[in-house]
């Protein structure tokens, strides 16, 4: 699976299901400015888990909030190894 891809379709249901405007997803985007609440974001966390099967915010002790969709990627793909 693509982690990327499960992200991004991830990201474009939610805000489309809380009918809300999505920027466009680039790497240098930062989370605050993509269109998505709080709320979004639990939503997207509870669904990757469920379909990649990790959790990265539970998974480290030393939790990196990533600030932009580029390490938010980065932050599955590394928890996924």
């Amino acid at each position: 699976m693509n982690i990327r891809s499960e992200i991004t379709t991830q990201f474009t249901q939610v805000a489309q299901e809380q009918g809300l405007q999505l920027a466009p997803l680039t790497d240098d985007l930062a989370l605050l400015d993509s269109g998505l609440d709080s709320l979004c974001f639990a939503m997207i966390v509870a669904r990757l888990e469920g379909q990649l099967g990790v959790d990265p915010f539970n998974a480290f002790e030393d939790t990196f909030f990533p600030v932009t969709f580029g390490e938010f990627v980065h932050f599955y793909e590394n928890a996924a190894k």
